[in-house]
């Protein structure tokens, strides 16, 4: 290997480390943070700075051999969990204000008890993330991370390139639009249909997270990727928030919510209605069949 090349693969491996370095950093500031108030942003960056960090990992580091994906991982899940909870209660609260300004009371009452029970569960989902998330982001992390950066991290990043990384994650994009496509064709409003645009959603958002995520190390050609795939995401994501609502509130129940039977089917049919309005007026058929230029 002559001296140029050595200078440009430790420049290379120096790029890998700051970048990683970075989340990692942010990852357990913020969870650090989330751990004294709970506060719903910290959470939210927790989250963002963990799902970067196993998206750069999965490019370097497939197998999983250095032991940090899954505790990265399961941080990530217990953010999430925490955090989805944070956006429902939330989006119920901007319901209730509705149905109270247009003195809708019954709507409110229901709204109010799917609130209540959302808050018990998000106490739940924080007792779990406090038990938890010390444990992820203790000593032990510290040690597996520092093993990684001076041990394989110079290896992987000699072996691996994000640029085929993010062309395989576009085939992967093109093969569930695909399917999706031939599910729209056949029934656009069926439950196969909203898990195949579910599908689409998650292949999005790893094309977003990876443009994003490894930037530095990607060509000119992938650099508009974290715009035109956060732009996919967040239109499937009006959808699938919808649907979230919907199947939130029958995974309750009414006898759970002591809500009257005339009051839950109305509004339950009034999201139905919502989220068959969100599917047609996002005009999703033309995502699924949007060609890449």
């Amino acid at each position: 290997m002559t001296m140029e090349q050595l200078s440009k693969d430790r420049s290379k491996t120096r790029q890998w480390e700051q970048a990683l370095n970075l989340l990692y950093v942010n990852f357990r500031d913020y969870s650090k943070e989330t751990l004294r108030t709970f506060d719903s942003e910290d959470i939210h960056q927790a989250r963002v700075n963990s799902r970067k960090l196993l998206t750069l990992l999965s490019i370097l580091d497939p197998q999983h051999t250095s032991g940090l994906y899954p505790v990265f991982k399961q941080a990530q899940k217990r953010l999430g969990k925490v955090r989805d909870t944070d956006v429902l209660i939330d989006s119920f609260k901007s319901r209730r204000k509705l149905a109270k300004e247009d003195g809708d009371t019954r709507t409110a009452e229901l709204l109010e008890a799917v609130i209540k029970h959302q808050k018990d569960k998000r106490k739940d989902y924080r007792k779990k993330l406090a038990e938890e998330l010390p444990k992820l982001t203790g000593k032990d992390l510290d040690g597996l991370w520092n093993d990684f950066l001076s041990g394989q991290l110079e290896d992987l990043v000699a072996k691996r390139d994000a640029n085929v990384v993010m062309r395989e994650l576009e085939v992967a994009y093109e093969q569930k639009k695909k399917a999706c496509k031939t599910i729209f064709q056949q029934d656009a409003e069926s439950p196969e249909a909203f898990d195949s645009l579910h599908q689409l959603r998650i292949a999005a958002k790893e094309l977003r997270y990876t443009a994003s995520a490894a930037a530095f190390a990607l060509n000119q050609k992938f650099h508009a990727h974290e715009e035109i795939y956060k732009n996919i995401q967040e239109q499937l994501g009006l959808i699938n928030d919808k649907r979230v609502w919907l199947d939130t509130l029958n995974s309750i129940g009414r006898d759970e919510l002591d809500i009257g039977k005339k009051t839950w089917s109305t509004f339950t049919s009034t999201l139905r209605s919502e989220v068959l309005d969100a599917l047609h007026q996002n005009d999703v058929v033309h995502i699924a069949n949007r060609t890449k230029k």
